[in-house]
């Protein structure tokens, strides 16, 4: 289905086998350089592309069902697909066996919100060169890999749910490039990584809940004036990692179940700053092989003594202010 004209509404069709091509690519349903359409309660299933804006202004795409059945990211398109467009509104869609579950470039002022993306081959969802947009209240689960955001600015991303993003690159939460921007109150469970930090500048991670992940936070020393407070670091093998020494963010307020220290005037932050850098996460960092000896008594005791004497960790790479409980998030 074409659309051609502003303002249309296209509401309770299902749309299905739109064929395979990459060149054309073919889609369920297309808008070409409209405004004001709105594409609503429709099912796709098993289209190359599912929903394609194309220049698309003050669009409405909301609570469709878009299904496909793609094994090979190159073999399959993406669930919705948004290029150049302005103010759209993505909102309370199922997203599952696609490419991307959803994909935005240029894409600015626009608000993505209450949709479920799973299952899918690359990421549930892709986004690039498109500043001023906000992600609420998704849930993005068990994809190739979570969320990718590149060469962004002023990105808001509250409330999501990153879980069970597993797999050799897989992470919850890729950022690269990105700047000035919010990450609050979003929960990371069960993935390889949960945020992976490349080329960030001032970020603020705030209120999170990590559990569960491999790495907590891989924060690459590319990165930048960049705040993490307020969050929970739960159950993770490694809390944090980096790759270089230099420590050009901050730490503050964090609870790390990790911490060992106490406090005796008792006004519920740590009296000892946490060094969330452990030895073996800078050593696996450098020497990925050296995960066979995880949980061994040596690498136990290496983690025991470099918490006294720091000597390879930064000295700052620290939390002043660990929260002794856990914040209720």
């Amino acid at each position: 289905m074409s659309i051609k004209a502003d303002g249309v509404v296209v509401k309770g069709f299902k749309v299905i086998n739109s064929g395979y091509g990459t060149l054309d690519d073919p889609c369920g349903i297309k808008v070409y350089n409209r405004k004001n359409v709105s594409i609503q309660n429709n099912i796709l299933d098993n289209n190359f592309f599912g929903i394609y804006i194309q220049n698309g202004v003050k669009c409405i795409v909301k609570n469709n069902q878009i299904r496909a059945y793609g094994k090979q990211e190159q073999l399959i398109g993406n669930g919705i697909h948004c290029w150049k467009s302005d103010s759209l509104q993505i909102s309370a869609n199922t997203i599952s066996g696609h490419r991307d579950g959803i994909y935005f470039e240029f894409v600015t002022n626009s608000v993505i919100w209450r949709n479920v993306s799973t299952k899918n081959v690359r990421y549930g969802l892709h986004f690039m060169f498109s500043n001023d947009d906000a992600y609420i209240a998704n849930v993005f689960k068990n994809n190739g890999a979570g969320v990718a955001v590149m060469f962004t600015k002023r990105v808001k991303m509250f409330n999501n749910f990153f879980e069970e993003n597993w797999g050799d690159a897989a992470y919850g939460l890729l950022l690269k490039e990105i700047s000035d921007s919010y990450i609050i109150g979003n929960k990371f469970d069960k993935n390889t990584i949960g945020i992976h930090m490349e080329g960030t500048t001032r970020i603020l991670v705030q209120k999170n809940v990590f559990e569960a992940n491999g790495w907590g936070m891989k924060i690459q020393a590319s990165c930048m004036d960049n705040d993490i407070k307020s969050n929970n670091f739960v159950g993770n093998t490694f809390d944090i990692s980096t790759n270089g020494i230099l420590v050009l963010n901050t730490f503050n307020g964090n609870y790390w179940d990790k911490y060992e220290g106490y406090d005796l005037d008792k006004n519920g932050i740590g009296d000892v700053p946490f060094h969330p850098l452990s030895l073996f996460a800078v050593l696996t960092e450098n020497n990925p092989s050296a995960m066979l000896l995880f949980r061994s008594f040596m690498i136990t005791l290496l983690d025991k003594s470099e918490k006294i004497l720091p000597s390879i960790t930064p000295d700052n790479f620290i939390d002043k202010t660990p929260l002794m409980h856990s914040l209720s998030l």
